[in-house]
C-alpha cells in the first residue's frame, strides 16, 4: 500500500532538469514512484484537499506527452506530498509551456471534458436518452465527408500528414495470441456476447481499442483502430440488452469499466468514447451482414464506420450516414 506521510528531503524529484515535456512527464512518474502511493490512493489524497484528481486523469497524465494543466500538476505534486515544492513544479511547468512552438490558435477546450473515460454525464452525449436522433452535420463532420469524396473520385488517395500517437497503455489484458490472424478471418451470424475483438472486417489485423483523434483536438480516449497483436489494449465485452442489441464495454485494470458513446456536438460529433456511467452510454444494434455485422445505435438510422473510409493505423471510428461501404462492417471474434 501507499506511505501516506511527506517525501524524505533526500527523495526529492526536481522538475527544474526537465527540458520539454517527455522531461516533465517524465519528472512527474518519478515523483509518483517515490510517493509509494497508488492512483487511487493520490485521489483519496486530493479529495481531502478538496482537490479533484480522478486517478483515470491521473493515469492518462503520465502516459502522454501533452502538458497537463496547471490544476492537475498543483493537485498531483500535493497528493504525493511534495506539496512545499509546487511553486517550483508550476514554474517548470510553465517555463516548458511558453518555450513550445505555436502553429496556430489553441483548440477550444470549453467543451473538452479533460478525463481519460469521462465519468460525468453532460447533456450532450449521445445516449438513447439523449440526442441519437440529431442528424445535424458540424464542421468537423463536412470535412471528413469532404476528404472523403476527394479521396474516391482521386487515382491515388491524399495521404494524411496527421500524427497517429500511439499510446503506451498499461500492459495488461493482452489479445490472445494473432500470430494465425488472417484477412480470412469471418464472424458468426449471431454476435457472440461476452468477450470479444471487433475488427474492421478487410483489415483483420486491427481491433476498435482505446486511442487518440489524430488532430489532437480531445484529451479524452476515443475508439480506433489499431493493431491487435502489439497493442496493450482494455479488454472488449459484449452486454446483452435485448435482441441483437448490445452495449460496448471496455475494461481496463486502472480506469476500471467504460461503455463506448457516440459523442455530441460539443466534442467532437460522431466520434465514439469509453464513458464510466455506462448508463449514459449507447446501445448499438448488431446486424449481420455476410460473415460481419453492421454496428448501428439503436435509436438512430446511422452506421458506425472509420473516419475517411481510412484503413491505417490509428483512423478513428466514427457514426456516419450509412452507405454499405466496406470501412462500415466489422468482425466481433470472441476474445
Amino acid at each position: 500500500m501507499g506511505n501516506s506521510g511527506d517525501l524524505p528531503s533526500n527523495e526529492e524529484v526536481s522538475p527544474h532538469r526537465a527540458r520539454d515535456v517527455a522531461g516533465f512527464i517524465t519528472a512527474m512518474r518519478e515523483l509518483k514512484k517515490r510517493s509509494g502511493l497508488t492512483y487511487r490512493e493520490l485521489e483519496e489524497r486530493a479529495a481531502c484537499r478538496g482537490d479533484v484528481l480522478a486517478r483515470s486523469t491521473l493515469a492518462d497524465v503520465l502516459r502522454r506527452t501533452s502538458l497537463p494543466r496547471p490544476e492537475v500538476v498543483a493537485a498531483f505534486v500535493h497528493a504525493c506530498g511534495d506539496g512545499d515544492r509546487v511553486d517550483a513544479w508550476l514554474a517548470a511547468r510553465d517555463r516548458i509551456a511558453s518555450a513550445r512552438p505555436t502553429a496556430g490558435p489553441a483548440p477550444d477546450r470549453g467543451a473538452v471534458v479533460d478525463t481519460t473515460w469521462v465519468t460525468a454525464s453532460p447533456v450532450e452525449v449521445r445516449s438513447p436518452a439523449g440526442e441519437a436522433r440529431s442528424h445535424a452535420v458540424d464542421v468537423r463532420s463536412r470535412a471528413v465527408k469532404a476528404r472523403s469524396r476527394r479521396a474516391k473520385g482521386a487515382a491515388a488517395g491524399a495521404a494524411t500528414a496527421l500524427a497517429v500517437p500511439m499510446l503506451a497503455l498499461i500492459a495488461w489484458g493482452l489479445l490472445a495470441d494473432d500470430a494465425n490472424d488472417s484477412d480470412e478471418l469471418t464472424a458468426s451470424v449471431s454476435a457472440p456476447g461476452g468477450w470479444v475483438t471487433i475488427r474492421p472486417a478487410r483489415t483483420a489485423d486491427l481491433c476498435l481499442t482505446d486511442g487518440r483523434d489524430r488532430a489532437g483536438a480531445y484529451e479524452s480516449a476515443v475508439a480506433v483502430q489499431l493493431r491487435c497483436a502489439k497493442a496493450p489494449v482494455p479488454r472488449t465485452y459484449l452486454e446483452p440488452m435485448g435482441e441483437d442489441l448490445y452495449r460496448i464495454q471496455w475494461h481496463h485494470p486502472e480506469m476500471g469499466k467504460g461503455c463506448l458513446a457516440v459523442m455530441g456536438e460539443k466534442q467532437i460529433k460522431g466520434m465514439l468514447e469509453p464513458r464510466q456511467d455506462c448508463e449514459y452510454a449507447t446501445v448499438f444494434r448488431l446486424e449481420p451482414d455476410d460473415g460481419a455485422f453492421r454496428l448501428r445505435p439503436a435509436t438512430g438510422d446511422r452506421c458506425i464506420g472509420i473516419v475517411d473510409d481510412d484503413t491505417a493505423v490509428g483512423a478513428e471510428a466514427i457514426e456516419e450516414r450509412c452507405s454499405g461501404a466496406a470501412d462500415q462492417r466489422f468482425l466481433v471474434r470472441p476474445g
